[in-house]
């Protein structure tokens, strides 16, 4: 029997209906980056000795990486008795937490290349599940079941440049997480990747006994053998929508629903798609920041003042060493095929295989820029899965007709699909 959470009209992705202004790029603030962990834990309370690493980084001629001193941690420290291996790893972290590449870095430094660069190649081995044996699955997701006779898009496997991404392995995944929490925090393209790890762990340990609740926007499975808890918190905005008398604000400086976040090992964090909606589409009535009120602003800095404020929830509420913070890149939509330039089609309806090469003839959205300056400004770690290049490349894995939604869907993705791929992305974040 099948268990789903259906898509109700409100919860889709917008189609090519944008805000008129949502290109523009906000006034991007500048920060000054801190070397000391002593000054960043609130309260007054100081979680590690003051430490500077100026010695450090002239000590190697200021070429340091993050996985250079990591591993010097670890090997090194005896060797120059004045940097405990303490304080190399505390450096690591400073160092890394300003850098802009700072999830990327983590990411190729174990598999020796950049991961977000490659292409689509053909693999007979894929997909890694059979979406009728997947009980986690909405229909709006289910594109064969949904009628969709292409096959071709079920067999494509990301190829990076220069090396091979880990193929996605259940019961070490499973094991590694073993008495831990993973949650997606989001909008229905979070919802979308959550479903697709649940079919991927479900295919790899078919005989692995689980558990589900809900409650209100959380949803939960539980894989009973081994208490690892694999979640969805629906949250459009990250920020919240408070009723008030006069309407539904967008509170831009409030996340109280962060309540419910805290604790989780791993957070995955995705949002934008819901900010482009207008007219009765939108989520909110009104935009609220403190005292001041908004009918509406430019949705790309009404975003950019949102994420200010989940990056700092992260930086007051998460403990670095008890849990892995990462944010999903914007995953693109394909509603114009004039980006691609298919005169054949208007949009992703009758796609059947991935653009070639590496790169995608449109540009990249402005709201990705958003995102890697926030995570940069950041005092606590969090990761950029860079998947946004890679995605707009497959321009063949959306539902298309072949989902629930009235209208063409090109914003969610199919399943088995690409979601498969941004989750063998966090796998190997994870784990390698």
């Amino acid at each position: 029997m099948h268990v789903h959470l259906p898509l109700k009209d409100s919860d889709s992705c917008p189609n090519s209906t944008t805000h008129p202004d949502s290109s523009k790029s906000p006034p991007f603030l500048s920060y000054k980056n801190r070397i000391s962990f002593s000054e960043k834990e609130g309260g007054g309370v100081q979680w590690f000795p003051r430490v500077t690493c100026e010695p450090i980084l002239a000590l190697f001629s200021g070429s340091v990486t993050l996985s250079f001193l990591w591993t010097l941690s670890l090997a090194m420290g005896h060797v120059f008795p004045f940097i405990s291996a303490f304080t190399l790893s505390l450096c690591s972290l400073i160092i890394a937490e300003n850098s802009e590449n700072y999830g990327q870095e983590l990411l190729s430094s174990g598999l020796g290349c950049d991961p977000y660069v490659g292409t689509w190649a053909y693999d007979e081995s894929y997909p890694l599940y059979d979406s009728s044996r997947c009980p986690f699955i909405d229909p709006e997701f289910d594109c064969l079941k949904n009628g969709r006779s292409d096959k071709l898009y079920l067999h494509y496997r990301w190829q990076p440049s220069g090396c091979d991404l880990p193929r996605f392995n259940a019961l070490d995944f499973l094991s590694k997480m073993k008495g831990k929490t993973i949650m997606f925090v989001g909008d229905s393209l979070g919802l979308n990747q959550w479903q697709s790890l649940l079919c991927m762990i479900q295919a790899g340990v078919p005989t692995a006994k689980t558990s589900m609740a809900k409650k209100d926007a959380f949803y939960s499975v539980l894989f009973l053998d081994y208490g690892v808890n694999v979640s969805f918190y629906r949250s459009h905005y990250l920020v919240d929508v408070v009723s008030e008398p006069a309407g539904r604000a967008l509170r831009l400086d409030s996340i109280e629903n962060g309540n419910a976040w805290v604790g989780a090992d791993v957070l995955s964090f995705n949002s934008w798609h819901w900010w482009t909606h207008v007219g009765n589409d939108r989520g909110w009535d009104y935009i609220r920041v403190g005292n001041k009120v908004y009918k509406d602003m430019d949705r790309t800095t009404a975003f950019y003042q949102g994420m200010k404020t989940w990056a700092n929830w992260v930086d007051s509420n998460v403990m670095p060493m008890r849990t892995k913070v990462y944010f999903q890149g914007i995953s693109p939509t394909h509603y114009s095929a004039n980006e691609w330039h298919d005169g054949r089609y208007k949009d992703c309806y009758g796609q059947t295989q991935p653009l070639s090469g590496s790169t995608y003839p449109g540009s990249l959205p402005d709201q990705l820029g958003v995102i890697k300056n926030v995570i940069k400004s950041m005092t606590k770690p969090a990761y950029l899965l860079d998947i946004t290049t890679l995605s707009q490349l497959r321009k063949d894995a959306h539902p298309s007709i072949y989902g629930l939604m009235s209208a063409r869907d090109c914003s969610h993705w199919c399943l088995p699909g690409l979601p498969d791929t941004w989750n063998q992305l966090l796998y190997t974040a994870l784990y390698f």
